[in-house]
């Protein structure tokens, strides 16, 4: 990925930038993953001096409840961003939920459910904008020329796309599936974020984004001489723990084997206590042998609980039930307060709407100008 100087918001120039397709299909290999890590590592050092410089997006699809996986791999960071006075945007994927599913299910409720779990890990909507993606038609809109600049070879080697086709067992991929990484670069680049914090495993989709901006201004050329239509996105890569499910699998909603934020401490406790361990008595903390009890040593030393090897340490004979009484304890603990403050949230259902009306009449505002300027530069501005 091209990495220009922390010192400057200008992109770098357009022909430092790689291929799109050499970029798209080394956006994973080793050398370009430890660019990314070391420009990631020079964003974060530069958000504390000239946090004005950056606009974050980050969205979530409201498949379902969140969990104590999406909080630590992505939540708990949101509140420290924007205090850090970075300009903060959350995105309520709601289009997304059909990119794989054949309803949106009880789509208000989860939607707002949301936005009050956002709320009460403490996003400011003062300070962030919290908006949701059907409310802001001229982002979407922008799926249109976004789709003439991309093939379908390159569309079908998107890892995400990929793993979608293997898994579907012949099932025929929906239009908007195959095209999800367009579709995540349009809301990228409509409200011209420049900084999207993800994972490794995401870092195709948002070089995905980048060749976009790229390919759009090398085709239909800059709106203005001195900078171009498109700032081009960078990554704030996460080091989220590897949290497992509550049965020792991949923590998903779909699998049930999550603890959610809106969960009362008994029903925490009651989750707990069926998590699968093992046989042996004597807690060691061992990830790659004993995966389940390094899970529940993991998620306790999380919240508050002390580092997982003491832990185990501490605990030694005393087993798997000493473990997740420790567990149950330090979970109900760390997440007390926040789950006040949703509760609180939740009851009050006309400031949750007030809350994100306001943030869908901002992201309209800026997905507008954002529009005007990408028909300017396509000359449709009749």
């Amino acid at each position: 990925m091209t990495q220009h100087d922390v010192t400057t918001n200008a992109p770098a120039d357009l022909s430092d930038e790689p291929d799109a397709g050499d970029a798209l299909a080394k956006s994973t290999d080793a050398a370009s993953l430890a660019r990314s890590l070391a420009r990631s590592g020079e964003i974060e050092a530069d958000l504390d001096v000239n946090p004005g410089r950056y606009r974050m997006l980050t969205g979530v699809r409201p498949t379902g409840n969140m969990h104590l996986g999406h909080y630590f791999g992505t939540m708990h960071s949101w509140q420290s961003i924007q205090d850090r006075g970075v300009d903060t945007w959350i995105l309520v994927a709601d289009y997304q939920v059909i990119t794989d599913r054949d309803g949106l299910g009880p789509i208000r409720e989860r939607v707002l459910s949301l936005v009050a779990d956002t709320l009460a890990v403490g996003v400011d909507p003062q300070r962030s904008t919290i908006f949701a993606h059907s409310a802001v038609p001229a982002a979407n809109q922008l799926m249109l020329p976004f789709l003439s600049l991309v093939t379908e070879s390159e569309l079908h080697r998107n890892p995400t796309v990929k793993s979608e086709l293997e898994a579907t067992g012949g099932r025929a991929m929906t239009g908007l599936m195959l095209t999800y990484p367009v579709h995540q670069a349009a809301d990228i680049l409509f409200c011209q974020a420049n900084l999207v914090p993800v994972g490794k495993d995401q870092l195709p989709h948002l070089e995905q984004a980048r060749v976009i901006a790229q390919r759009f201004d090398k085709r239909y050329g800059r709106a203005d001489a001195a900078r171009p239509v498109f700032r081009r996105p960078e990554a704030l890569l996460s080091e989220a723990p590897l949290l497992l499910g509550l049965d020792g699998e991949k923590m998903s909603k779909s699998r049930h084997n999550t603890i959610e934020l809106r969960m009362s401490a008994d029903e925490t406790a009651k989750m707990l206590k069926k998590a699968k361990t093992d046989s042996d008595r004597h807690i060691t903390y061992d990830p790659e042998g004993r995966p389940e009890v390094a899970n529940l040593l993991t998620l306790a030393s999380l919240c508050g609980a002390g580092d997982p090897q003491a832990l185990a340490e501490r605990i030694g004979d005393g087993g798997a039930g000493t473990l997740k009484q420790i567990t149950i304890e330090a979970v109900n603990e760390f997440f007390a307060p926040i789950r006040a403050r949703r509760a609180e949230l939740i009851a009050n259902e006309d400031y949750l709407l007030q809350v994100l009306a306001a943030g869908n009449a901002k992201a309209n505002e800026v997905a507008n100008q954002t529009l005007d300027a990408v028909r300017t530069a396509m000359h449709m501005n009749y």
